[in-house]
Formats: structure tokens, C-alpha cells, sequence
């Protein structure tokens, strides 16, 4: 029988090394200890073979004891290992439980995790292994031990080291029972094994004791024991691997019926041979263990209750889980994914695929710190009591809490999704705890805030950034200037006449021209320094770190070449712009030549200088370059003033109307008058009135869009008093000075008609007179107006010729009538070649295009006498009458002399200035 007891055991070491072959890991090595056991008992059996078959009958123990005690510590060894593979993270067990549809892996504790929880379970199991290893000796002293301590007649001593492998294999069963319990069907066969070992040694103490041979019970015991040792690795499913019980339950179950077993054992025991007197007591006693028992069975029973409501919440978790379209993860406090919910194919995961992966592998570098900032505050403040980060100091218990946080998680396809995350402290029934992740990918609503913004601080013609931009950009830059800093400047760009483009091309045509003068803008603007629509045909440039003055200078100067190198194309036409460009310079200090702190540099303070800079560029006519001084705000504030002025003498009608004779130089006869605008002004803090200068308010009037107005009560005034001087027989006529303003202004032609219907005027009678500096241009809505008044019968009359530079060409497309010789030629007449010559010319010119001819400015005889000779046709003048009332120029029409003034005093130059409303 010994020698099938040794081939059994080294058929179940060959077993096990070959079954520890089909996994890896901790259970390869658990079987491996398992078979070292196996082989340690075959080498007991043939040590105790070669001893003669017979147990050592003396006192002690001898070398045939060490064989069988080292393969139960191996034995012991190889099961807990198995019982722990789980949570060492084997890959045979991760590998298994993929395979499992929604089925989360055991997964590794962190700190805070399993750790804890072995620590919180350890007392309770070696109290449940006590109390087994206890009833089972009380069971095995009272049915086999007793008898064979008091038939030996051996000391107690000498009997307790008979009975080391009993007692000995107890122990083992009482300690492996709470870890064997976590994985049963894992470590079913090998706990069996050692159990039948126990039962063979326990029936073995007698002849231990007498030192006989074993009997055929004790001698087939090893048998079994070595066959169910054998087939462990081979018998084991592989839902058994993962299938795990709340281990303190089932040990607590197992020790308590342990415990009411030996109860019973105890109390029939009594029964059969105590005396009377104790009776009693055996029974009082065992019944008190016995409810002691029930109670524990009531307790593990609401126990399990409690669990299943828990796992049934868990289930109910993992099922909502695969349901809902956000990500749900579970990892564990390392941040390893033990769990994904099916959501994650949407990033292109598989969700078996990402178990056993980091978190933070997927979470953009720039975010990390964010989650984990938010797992800190979820799971309580993930620091060591008393570290510097804790918030509290030494031993303090932070709250735990919901981290919510943003971040980008990368996809399969690699691309970048926005989620927003909630982080949770999670724990499942039995198991560490865990962080409960969840994740909702907000990539549309983040792209749509994006286009927001960029909609907001962008324009969406010309794709520059807008205004908005500008003033927070102006604003951080200004505010970042320090000592040392280079100068910031601001560059504001307008498009001379870019109102007419739309006019005479259409709005959409205009919007691909203000396209194009982005482009060509940006071009010519350093990369680093930012180019912006300001609105309308203005754009805006701040330069963040200049050198000096001069290089802000000269990127002005850049843009208004740019814009006028060539016409811009479009809708087939090539339409030829100028820009009036305005710079301003962040306030620096005048000793240091450094920015003054940015408190003295409002954002708004130097954009509207470069505005100011711009108005003052336009001014003076445009296709230029102004930088900003301190006098232009100044003259800004004062225009806003005559502007407001204005507003009120409009309508409290303070202006009233001079008139300039106009006379034929050969007759001296009166032919007609200019109508001149003039202002009483009150000055607001004295309360005295004066006439106010042309230069005083035609320039805020042009600004405003007064002189639209303005030039509608002049002309209807003018044609007004024409009509009442020719229904007194006097064959004059009327002339009106317009600005561009006024030529372009919607129903302009309408309006004359009407004024001309209204007062009784002939259109003939009625002369319209425009600046050359308006026709030099080949503005097509200026010359359509002027064809429209020409049909209307309306003279055209050009003021200030030749300062105007316009083409000869360009005059024979005009439906022009008059030449009007700008006072800067006729001043030269008598004492200057040149302007002698040219004021010749421009007579000449006119009788050549058979247009009259009118010079303006006549101040001196000699002036009067040369022109006679050239043969201009009219003229008028200081010499010949100042501006005056109506009445005078009544008197002058009825004078028999024909009106013309004898030689006046020489006029000062202020005297010598005419007002006329124009552009």
C-alpha cells in the first residue's frame, strides 16, 4: 500500500509541474509549489519505507517527520499563491476574463485600496480559521484522540508531540480557509487534498503512539489525497479564475458549522459519559454555542442580503453603463482601467482593449495635471498625512468629493476630443477601492464656442481680427510694456472715397475691394504685428514692439503705397483708391524715451489718436500720411463743437446768405451772383456775436454731414432770391458752390428740380459750381449727377481751376460749362510770368472747348486790365464788389454804370476770404 501511496504522489508532482506548463504567472508558480509539496510527500513515504514501514515509537520527533511538515508549508504556500494570483494582475487572468463580455477584470489596489481592505480582513479571517481549526480538534480529541491518550498512559507532552502533524495540518486549514474562500473553485482540490491529509494523520495518531504500522484507512488517505492534489490544474474552469465570493461570509459560514458541529459532538459526548451532576451543564453550554451559532447564521444571512443589494447595484450600474452614450471607466487608484464601458467605440476603442492601460496615456499632456488634480479632490486628497501639499497638516481627513474637470482624450485615429469628466470614489461589493470615471465628448459644443470667439474677434469679410481685437490686444500689450520695452504704435488705414465705390459698383463689388486691400495690407505689415478691420473701409494696425518712430512711419507709408500701386479688379472694372493713414505712438517718456506706466496709456487714448491722425490725413486731401500731435485732438474737440453748434444754428436759422457779383468785363454789367453762406455766432460764455469764419465750420459741417443740409437751405435760399431778382427784369443768375457729399447723396438731381419747380428759377439761370479737386478722380456716380443736372438744363461751372491737377481728357468727358480760374493765378497777373502764362492758357482752353470763362479773386486794376486784354468772359472780386447782401446787389444791378466798384483800399488776406459751402 506504501508503495501506491509513493507512485500516487509522484504521478501528482509530475501532474502539476506539466498542468503549471498551460499558465504563467502566479499560478504557474502556485502549481509549482504544489508540486514541490506532491514531491515532498512521495519523499516522506519512501523515507518512512526505508525505516522499516513502521512509525517512530519514541518520544519527539525524527527525521522522517521533516519530509511531510515541509510539503504541508509548500502545500500551503502553492494554494495561497493561487489564491492571490488575481490581484498580482496575472495576465492569464486578464486574458481569461476579456473574453468576457462586460465581465471587469480583478484589478491591482493602489494605496488606498486592496491594501486597506486585506488589512480590515485580516482579524476576522484568522479568527474564522481559529474557531474552524478549534472545532475540528475538539471533534478529533473527543471521537479519536481522548480514547488513544488514555489507552497510551503517555504524558501529555509526550501525546501532543504525537499528535504535531494533526494539530499541524489543522492550522494550515484554519489559516488557508478566509484566502481560499475568496477563489474556491480555484483552490477546491488542493484544500481537499490537504483535508484528507489531515483525516489520514489524525488516524494515524494511535500508531504514531504505539509505533506500529498504519492501517489500510490511514495508508489510502495519502492515496486520495495525492489523486485530488493531481487533477487541480486540469479540473479548474475558466470561469472559476475570476468567479470570486465575499470571503468573510462563506470562512464565517464554514467556522461557524464548524463550531456547531463540534458542539454537538461535545454535547453527545456528555451525554454518553458525564455524570449527572454535569449534565446540565454540557447541555446549558452546548446550546449556548449553538445560538451562539445561529445567531452568526442570522447575521452572515442579512450579511448577504446587504451584498446581494450591493452587487445587484453594481450590475445595475454596469448595465446603465453599456446603455448610455457617455464613457464610463473603472480603474483602479493607480489609474489603471479595469473596466470600459462600450461608449468607447465611438473614440474607436474596442472596449476589451483599453483594460490593463493607464488613464493618463489617453489624456492630453496639458491636462494631466487638471486630472489629477480632480481624482485628488474625488478620492479625498490623494496625499500622505502631514505632507506639504495636505491642506490641513498631519493626520488630517480631507472630504471627499465630485471631480469634475474638462480635458482632451485622444481617439484611436489619434485626433484630440473635448470630453467633460466626472471622477468618483467607487468601490464593488468584496472588492478595493476604485475611481469611477466618466466622460461626455463636448467636441461640437467646444468647436462651436471656438467659432464663436472667433466670430466675435474677427471679421468675417476680409477673415482680419475686428475692433473687439484690437482694443484687448492694445490693451495687454500696453499693459506688459516695461522698462525697456520697444515703442507700440497703432496705424489707422481709410479708403479715400470708398463711399462712391459702393455707390457706383454696387455693395458686393465694394466688399471684394475692401478683400483685397486686406490682402494687400497684411502683405506689407510685419507677421508678428496684427492687421484688423476697424469697420466700414477703415482699417486698423497695431505694431507691438517698434524700434523707434520712424519704422512705425514707414509701415504707414508702405500701406499707402500698397493701395495705390495699382487698381483693384473687380466685376471687370479697375477701380484706382487712395488711403489717408493716421500713426499714433504709445506715450513715452522724454528722458528716457520708455513707456510711462500703462495707466497713462488707456487703450482707447492712443487708437483714438491714430484715428485723429487719419481725419487730419483726409482733411488735407488724402493719399497720405499723418502722424498724431497733441493740436490735432484739440481742433477735433473744437470741430465736435462747431459741429453741435451747427445742429442748433440750423435750426434756430443763425445763417444767412452774402452774395459775390459776378460781371461781364467787357460791360461790367452785373451777369450774376455767387451765393455766399455766412454765421452768426454766439459765443457761449460771453454771450457776444461774431461772424464766424469759412474756415471756422465748412470742415466739421463736411465731417458731420451738416453740410447736406446746410447746402439744401443755401441752395433753396439762393434760387429763392434769383427767382425774385429776374421777376424784376434783372437777366442774372445764381451760382451754388456743392460738395461731393452733396453731388452724391441719394435724390441729389430730385431735389434741385424740385428747389428750381418750387422758387420759379430756370434751370438755365442756376449754376452749379464743383471743386476740380472732386473731378480728378474717375468717379462715374460724380460725372452720372452731373449728366443728370446738365439735362435738367443746370449750368456746371468748375471752381479753382488748375489746383486740381485734372486731366484734359478727363475734362471732355465732363458736361461742364463754366472754367472758373482759381485767385492763386490771378494774384500773379502783371508782376508774374508764369502765372501770367498759365492764366492765358486756361482762356485759351476755354474758347477752345467753347466753355466761359470766370476769374475769381480780381483784387487789383492790373489784374483787371490784363484779363480784359486776355479776353476772359467774367470775372469777380474785391475790386469789383465784396460779398454782399441782396439789397446791395439790387443797388449795384440798377446802378447806370453797370454795378462795377471803383478801386478799393488793398484788403487784408482774412478779408479776402469768400464762403462758400463745398468740399
Amino acid at each position: 500500500m506504501s508503495v501506491l501511496g509513493m507512485l500516487a504522489w509522484c504521478a501528482a508532482a509530475v501532474s502539476l509541474w506539466l498542468g503549471a506548463r498551460r499558465h504563467d504567472g502566479a499560478i504557474a508558480r502556485g502549481y509549482r509549489w504544489l508540486a514541490g509539496a506532491a514531491a515532498l510527500y512521495c519523499l516522506g513515504l519512501i523515507i518512512t519505507q526505508l525505516a522499516g514501514g513502521a512509525l517512530n515509537p519514541a518520544p519527539g520527533l525524527s527525521f522522517t517527520d521533516l519530509p511531510p511538515l515541509l510539503a504541508l508549508a509548500a502545500a500551503a504556500t502553492g494554494i495561497a499563491v493561487l489564491t492571490t494570483a488575481g490581484r498580482e494582475g496575472d495576465t492569464s487572468v486578464h486574458r481569461l476574463a476579456s473574453t468576457r463580455s462586460g465581465h471587469r477584470p480583478e484589478g491591482s489596489a493602489g494605496p488606498d485600496g486592496s491594501e486597506a481592505a486585506a488589512g480590515a480582513g485580516v482579524l476576522p479571517g484568522l479568527a474564522d480559521g481559529y474557531v474552524m481549526a478549534v472545532a475540528l480538534l475538539v471533534i478529533g480529541w473527543v471521537t479519536l484522540f481522548s480514547a488513544e491518550f488514555h489507552r497510551s498512559a503517555e504524558r501529555p507532552g509526550t501525546f501532543l508531540l504525537a499528535l504535531v502533524h494533526p494539530l499541524a495540518d489543522l492550522a494550515v486549514l484554519g489559516a488557508l480557509l478566509p484566502m481560499v474562500t475568496t477563489a474556491w473553485r480555484r483552490v477546491t482540490l488542493p484544500y481537499l487534498s490537504l483535508l484528507v491529509i489531515a483525516v489520514g494523520d489524525a488516524l494515524g495518531v494511535g500508531q504514531r503512539v504505539s509505533g506500529g504500522h498504519l492501517g489500510v484507512a490511514a495508508l489510502l488517505m495519502p492515496v486520495a489525497a495525492a489523486l485530488l492534489l493531481g487533477l487541480a490544474p486540469w479540473k479548474v474552469t475558466e470561469g472559476g479564475w475570476t468567479r470570486r465570493t465575499a470571503s468573510s461570509a462563506a470562512a464565517t459560514v464554514i467556522a461557524a458549522l464548524a463550531a456547531s458541529l463540534a458542539t454537538l459532538v461535545v454535547i453527545a459526548n456528555g451525554l454518553a459519559e458525564a455524570p449527572a451532576s454535569g449534565v446540565a451543564l454540557v447541555v446549558a453550554g452546548g446550546a449556548g454555542v449553538l445560538v451562539l451559532a445561529a445567531r452568526v447564521f442570522m447575521l452572515v444571512r442579512e450579511n448577504g442580503l446587504v451584498l446581494g443589494i450591493w452587487r445587484e447595484s453594481s450590475r445595475s450600474l454596469r448595465d446603465l453603463a453599456s446603455q448610455t452614450s457617455d464613457v464610463v471607466l473603472v480603474c483602479d487608484l493607480e489609474g489603471t482601467i479595469r473596466y470600459a464601458s462600450r461608449a468607447v467605440q465611438d473614440y474607436g476603442y474596442a472596449p476589451g482593449a483599453l483594460v490593463g492601460r493607464r488613464l493618463l496615456d489617453f489624456v492630453h499632456p496639458e491636462d494631466r495635471d487638471t486630472v489629477v488634480a480632480a481624482a485628488r479632490l474625488a478620492l479625498g486628497g490623494y496625499h500622505y498625512a502631514g505632507s506639504a501639499e495636505s491642506p490641513k497638516g498631519r493626520g488630517a481627513e480631507p472630504a471627499e468629493g465630485s471631480g469634475r474637470f474638462p480635458a482632451r482624450v485622444r481617439g484611436a485615429d489619434g485626433t484630440w476630443h473635448h470630453v467633460e469628466s466626472t471622477l468618483l470614489r467607487y468601490q464593488a461589493p468584496g472588492e478595493p477601492s476604485q475611481m469611477l470615471v466618466t466622460a461626455r465628448d463636448v467636441s461640437d459644443q467646444v468647436a462651436l464656442r471656438q467659432q464663436v470667439t472667433h466670430l466675435t474677434f474677427h471679421d468675417g469679410l476680409t477673415g482680419l481680427p475686428n475692433r473687439a481685437y484690437v482694443e484687448e490686444r492694445t490693451k495687454e500689450v500696453l499693459a506688459a510694456a516695461g522698462p525697456g520695452a520697444r515703442r507700440t504704435g497703432v496705424i489707422f488705414c481709410d479708403l479715400d472715397r470708398f463711399t462712391a465705390v459702393n455707390d457706383s459698383v454696387g455693395h458686393g463689388a465694394g466688399d471684394l475691394v475692401l478683400a483685397q486691400a486686406a490682402r494687400r495690407l497684411r502683405a506689407v505689415v510685419p507677421v508678428h504685428d496684427t492687421v484688423a478691420r476697424w469697420g466700414s473701409d477703415e482699417f486698423a494696425v497695431l505694431i507691438e514692439e517698434a524700434g523707434n518712430a520712424q519704422e512705425v512711419t514707414e509701415i504707414a507709408e508702405r500701406m499707402v503705397g500698397i493701395v495705390t500701386a495699382e487698381p483693384f479688379q473687380v466685376a471687370g472694372q479697375q477701380i484706382a483708391l487712395t488711403a489717408s493713414v493716421g500713426v499714433a505712438l504709445a506715450e513715452a517718456d522724454p528722458g528716457t524715451g520708455e513707456h510711462h506706466r500703462s495707466g497713462d496709456n488707456p487703450p482707447a487714448l492712443i487708437l483714438r489718436n491714430a484715428d485723429v491722425a487719419m481725419s487730419r490725413a483726409k482733411e488735407a486731401g488724402g493719399d497720405r500720411v499723418e502722424v498724431y500731435a497733441a493740436h490735432m485732438h484739440e481742433d477735433v474737440v473744437r470741430r465736435l463743437e462747431i459741429a453741435s453748434d451747427l445742429q442748433r444754428a440750423l435750426s434756430s436759422g443763425e445763417f444767412t446768405l452774402h452774395y459775390q457779383p459776378i460781371v461781364n468785363l467787357e460791360t461790367s454789367r452785373v451777369t450774376g451772383a455767387e451765393a455766399l453762406v455766412r454765421w452768426w455766432r454766439e459765443d457761449k460764455e460771453s454771450g457776444e456775436g461774431r461772424w464766424a469764419g469759412p474756415r471756422e465750420f465748412l470742415g466739421a459741417a463736411e465731417e458731420s454731414g451738416l453740410i447736406v443740409p446746410l447746402g439744401e437751405w443755401v441752395l433753396r435760399e439762393a434760387c429763392a432770391q434769383g427767382a425774385a431778382w429776374r421777376r424784376s427784369s434783372a437777366d442774372v443768375g445764381i451760382s451754388v458752390n456743392v460738395s461731393a457729399r452733396q453731388l452724391t447723396a441719394p435724390a441729389f438731381t430730385a431735389g434741385v428740380a424740385a428747389v428750381l419747380a418750387d422758387t420759379g428759377l430756370p434751370p438755365a439761370a442756376l449754376t452749379i459750381e464743383l471743386n476740380e479737386r472732386m473731378l480728378v478722380g474717375d468717379d462715374e456716380l460724380i460725372i452720372d449727377r452731373l449728366a443728370e443736372l446738365h439735362r435738367l438744363g443746370v449750368r456746371m461751372a468748375i471752381d479753382d481751376f488748375g489746383t486740381g491737377y485734372a486731366s484734359l481728357a478727363h475734362l471732355r468727358r465732363l458736361p461742364l460749362d463754366i472754367i472758373k480760374i482759381a485767385p492763386s493765378f490771378v494774384a500773379g497777373l502783371g508782376h508774374d510770368d508764369t502765372l501770367t502764362l498759365l492764366t492765358r492758357t486756361v482762356v485759351q482752353l476755354g474758347r477752345a472747348l467753347g466753355l466761359r470763362v470766370v476769374a475769381e479773386g480780381i483784387e487789383q486794376p492790373r489784374q483787371l486790365l490784363v484779363l480784359r486784354e486776355m479776353g476772359c468772359d467774367e470775372g469777380q472780386g474785391f475790386l469789383i464788389a465784396r460779398p454782399m447782401a441782396a439789397a446791395g446787389v439790387e443797388a449795384l444791378i440798377a446802378a447806370p454804370d453797370g454795378g462795377a466798384a471803383g478801386e478799393p483800399e488793398e484788403p487784408s488776406v482774412s478779408e479776402c476770404e469768400t464762403t462758400r459751402v463745398s468740399g
